[in-house]
C-alpha cells in the first residue's frame, strides 16, 4: 500500500507528489496524458511561448517547433524531478473505486490517502452548432498553430483575449463576441476597459453584451447585439467560454465524495466528505490557475505530512499576458465598496515612467486600494509591461498586511516599472491624510 495516490499530473498534482515524496511518503502519480497537465501542454506555457514569438509574417512552422521545444524541455524537467523523488509515475487513466483504492492500467492500487488533482477541460456552452467544422477549443487551436484569415472568438475571458492578442499580433483578423457587458469581467473595471481599448487599437472587433444564438455551416456565428441580429463568417471559430472540472468518469458507482455541479466539495484542509480522499485545483472550484493548484497541492501534502503548511493560499494573483500585461491581486475598489469597506485609492499613470517610454510608451497604470482607517493594502491592479512580474511584490505586501507607510520604505531602482508602486503609494498616502 502506498501512502499517497495522486490522480492528475498537472501543476497541483505534481507539486503535491513531490512535496509528499520529499517528506518521506511513498507516492504513485497517475496521468493519462502528458505530465504537466493543461497548463504546460495545452494552456499557459504554449500560449505564452506563442505570444513571445508571434509577429506579422512570422514563420508559423518554426514558431510551432519552438513552442514544442519549450514545452518538451519543461515536461522532461518535471518528469526528472518526479523520478529523483522516487514518485512512481503511472501513465494511465485512474478511476477511484473506494476510499483507499484506484484502478488504472488494468491494476488495482491501494493508498492510505488519495489526492484528486483532475484539473479541467474546455467548457462548451449550450449553443447549437458548436460541432460545426471549423469550430475549435483552445486545446485544438494551440495544437494547430497557423495563420487564420478570420478568427472569431466566442468568449472574452482570459483565454479568449490572450489568444485574440496572439493572432492579432500575427496580422490576422480577429473578432471577440462576449455575453457579459465587458471583457475579462473578473478583473478590475479599469483594467478591462484598457484591455478593450488596446484590442480595438490593434484591429480587433469587440462585441460585448452579445448573445450567440447559433453557429451555422461555414462556420458562421449568429448573435444578437444591441437589439440587432448579426451574422459573421470566419474560417475558424474558437469556443472559449470557460472551463469545467474534469471529474466526469473519475469515480466508479458509489465511490464519489460529495460534489456540487461537478466540483468536489472540500474543507479547509482540502479533505472531501470521504476523509481519506483530498482534492485540489480546478476540480474544487475557485480561480482555475496553475499557481493556485500548485499552492493547494503543497498545502495538502503538508497536511498529510502532519506539519504546518509552508505556503499560504491567498491572495491568488490573476494575470493576462496581453500587451501591455494586466495583473491584479486582492480586492478591487468596486469589490471593497460592495462589502461596505471604507477605502481610498492611490494611482500612478505610467506616462512619465522612464522604463515605460523606453519599452514603447503604451498606456499603463498602477492602482492600489487601501483601507481608509488603517492604511492597510487591500488590493492592487497593474497595467504595464511586465505586470505579471510586478504583481508579486504587491501580493507579498497583501499577504503580510502591509500599510501604505510600510510600502513606501523600500527604495525601488530607476529606471524600472516598480517605481510606479512608490508613486501610487504616495498618492494613496495623500488620500489617507485628507
Amino acid at each position: 500500500m502506498y501512502d499517497l495516490l495522486v490522480i492528475g499530473g498537472g501543476p497541483g498534482g505534481c507539486a503535491a507528489a513531490l512535496r509528499a515524496a520529499r517528506g518521506g511518503l511513498s507516492v504513485a502519480l497517475f496521468e493519462a496524458r502528458e505530465v504537466g497537465g493543461t497548463c504546460l501542454n495545452r494552456g499557459c506555457v504554449p500560449t505564452k511561448a506563442l505570444l513571445h514569438g508571434v509577429r506579422p509574417g512570422c514563420d508559423w512552422p518554426a514558431l510551432a517547433q519552438e513552442t514544442e521545444r519549450v514545452v518538451s524541455t519543461l515536461r522532461a524537467g518535471q518528469e526528472g524531478q518526479l523520478r529523483a523523488a522516487k514518485v512512481e509515475l503511472v501513465p494511465a487513466r485512474a478511476v477511484v473505486t473506494g476510499p483507499h483504492t484506484v484502478e488504472a492500467g488494468g491494476k488495482r492500487w491501494e493508498g492510505e490517502h488519495i489526492l484528486l488533482a483532475a484539473g479541467s477541460v474546455p467548457a462548451l456552452p449550450p449553443i447549437p452548432g458548436l460541432d460545426t467544422p471549423g469550430v475549435v477549443t483552445s486545446d485544438q487551436l494551440l495544437a494547430d498553430l497557423r495563420p487564420r484569415d478570420h478568427l472569431l472568438i466566442i468568449g472574452g475571458g482570459v483565454i479568449g483575449v490572450e489568444l485574440a492578442w496572439a493572432w492579432l499580433s500575427a496580422g490576422c483578423r480577429v473578432t471577440i463576441v462576449e455575453a457579459l457587458e465587458r471583457l475579462t469581467a473578473n478583473l478590475d473595471r479599469e483594467l478591462s476597459q484598457g484591455l478593450t481599448m488596446e484590442l480595438k487599437k490593434a484591429g480587433a472587433a469587440v462585441y460585448t453584451g452579445a448573445s450567440v444564438l447559433r453557429v451555422e455551416p461555414g462556420p458562421r456565428v449568429v448573435f444578437t447585439h444591441k437589439g440587432a441580429e448579426l451574422g459573421l463568417s470566419a474560417d475558424t471559430v474558437l469556443a472559449a467560454a470557460g472551463r469545467r472540472p474534469a471529474t466526469e468518469g473519475l469515480f466508479s458507482p458509489g465511490a464519489a465524495p460529495e460534489m456540487e455541479r461537478g466540483f468536489l466539495k472540500v474543507d479547509g484542509s482540502f479533505r472531501t466528505s470521504v476523509p481519506s480522499i483530498l482534492a485540489i485545483g480546478d476540480a474544487v472550484g475557485g480561480a482555475m490557475l496553475a499557481h493556485k493548484a500548485e499552492a493547494e497541492g503543497k498545502f495538502a501534502a503538508d497536511v498529510l505530512l502532519g506539519r504546518p503548511p509552508a505556503q499560504g493560499l491567498a491572495p491568488i494573483p490573476s494575470c493576462v499576458y496581453t500587451d501591455p500585461e494586466l495583473a491584479q491581486a486582492g480586492l478591487t475598489a468596486d469589490e471593497a465598496k460592495a462589502r461596505g469597506i471604507p477605502i481610498v485609492t492611490g494611482k500612478c499613470v505610467l506616462g512619465g515612467n522612464a522604463r515605460t517610454l523606453i519599452q514603447g510608451g503604451k498606456r499603463g497604470f498602477v492602482k492600489l486600494v487601501f483601507h481608509k482607517e488603517t492604511g492597510v493594502l487591500l488590493g492592487a491592479q497593474v497595467c504595464c509591461y511586465r505586470a505579471s512580474d510586478l504583481i508579486s511584490e504587491l501580493a507579498l505586501a497583501l499577504s503580510l498586511g502591509l500599510t501604505a507607510e510600510q510600502l513606501l520604505r523600500p527604495v525601488r531602482p530607476h529606471p524600472t516599472f516598480a517605481e510606479a508602486i512608490t508613486q501610487a503609494v504616495e498618492a494613496g498616502l495623500e488620500a489617507l491624510e485628507k
